[in-house]
């Protein structure tokens, strides 16, 4: 059964757990479910580290967190996720996981007699009662969820990620633009992190500077660079290039990037979560990937780019390059190719498909 929005559906539970990226691409999805649902109350079962991305969110008649994953108290958990799940007393649950540990769970919620009565989600089969299209792994997150809410007739519309920071934080931000002079819209942001244990998905901070100093001889007035605990050497060297770097590593939250990149000419940064935030912003976003597959990570929307070396350990996602040329598939991309790129970036003039000499490709 499938492609029919269920009827009478005033109660709805929608699952989504981790990675964090992938929570933020499923803001997207999740908009989509109340635009359909506008009279429903719905919840969010996510986990305990992703509650504070949704908790001023009025879609959300309530966001719950119980980690099942965890060895320490497992099945106590899970007992107590059914028990919760069961209370709810939801119509239809849209799960949004790509592993079985739900489907196990919504197995037992049947099992119980506590399921909902119309089921839905990634990897189809029992106990669902409508079947995706896409199935497989391995693919882009984005259409994958978008199958699961096609399948029972919902549209899917949003094309990029929907987030709903504090209030306080809105002023916050607003404040620190104005602070730093970033209410004209003529800014450039930098993205240089990535999780310390995968270095090779940096481009690197002297590369990072070189293109700070280009951009800014090009024209660019402000160069803000954003980072987490990770990257704090990092910004740091960047934002060395001169006063005209706007260095926000550890003033910022995750749901302030959006409202900080929103009138930035462009942003350019690694394969990272933080790019996923700032894709919310809806503005010109380049991302630059070695040993990750573009057509995996990219954060969506119509205004983000990937680019990408194609050599032969492309998508290796080694943690050690194995290259004789080391860090071949960042090296590649140099600071002088992508200034010059930052004009077409600005003026979304770069379209996935695009080729360049060297061997660059946008995705």
């Amino acid at each position: 059964m499938n492609g029919t929005v269920p009827g009478n559906v005033s109660r709805i539970l929608v699952i989504k757990w981790s990675a964090l990226g992938d929570v933020v691409i499923a803001s997207a999805v999740m908009e989509d479910i109340a635009r359909a649902f506008p009279e429903a109350t719905i919840h969010l079962n996510t986990q305990p580290n992703c509650t504070n991305l949704f908790a001023h969110d009025p879609r959300f008649a309530e966001v719950w967190a119980i980690d099942v994953r965890r060895r320490q108290h497992r099945w106590a958990n899970s007992l107590a996720w059914l028990k919760k799940a069961r209370a709810g007393r939801y119509d239809l649950v849209i799960d949004l996981q790509r592993s079985d540990h739900t489907r196990l769970l919504l197995t037992l919620l049947w099992l119980s007699g506590g399921a909902p009565r119309v089921r839905v989600g990634n990897r189809g089969g029992f106990p669902y009662t409508h079947q995706p299209a896409i199935r497989e792994s391995g693919t882009h997150p984005l259409p994958t969820m978008q199958s699961v809410l096609q399948a029972i007739g919902i549209p899917t519309a949003t094309p990029h990620p929907v987030l709903h920071p504090a209030p306080d934080r809105l002023a916050a931000v607003a404040a620190l633009r104005q602070q730093h002079g970033l209410d004209d819209g003529r800014y450039v942001v930098l993205l240089p992190g990535s999780a310390a244990a995968h270095p090779l998905k940096r481009w690197g901070a002297a590369r990072f500077a070189e293109l700070a100093r280009r951009l800014h001889a090009q024209g660019v007035p402000k160069i803000v660079v954003i980072g987490g605990p990770d990257e704090v050497g990092e910004c740091a060297e960047i934002a060395g290039v001169g006063d005209y770097a706007v260095n926000l590593n550890g003033q910022l939250q995750l749901l302030d990037i959006a409202p900080l990149c929103a009138g930035a000419l462009a942003i350019i940064g690694n394969d990272t979560g933080t790019a996923h935030f700032a894709s919310a912003a809806d503005r010109p976003l380049l991302v630059l990937c070695g040993p990750t597959d573009p057509r995996r990570v990219k954060p969506i929307g119509s205004r983000s780019i990937a680019v990408q070396a194609q050599l032969p350990c492309s998508n290796c996602y080694a943690r050690t390059c194995r290259n004789p040329d080391s860090h071949a598939c960042m090296k590649a991309i140099t600071p002088e190719w992508l200034a010059a790129r930052v004009p077409e970036l600005a003026s979304d003039r770069i379209e996935p498909g695009q080729d360049w000499p060297g061997g660059l490709r946008s995705f």
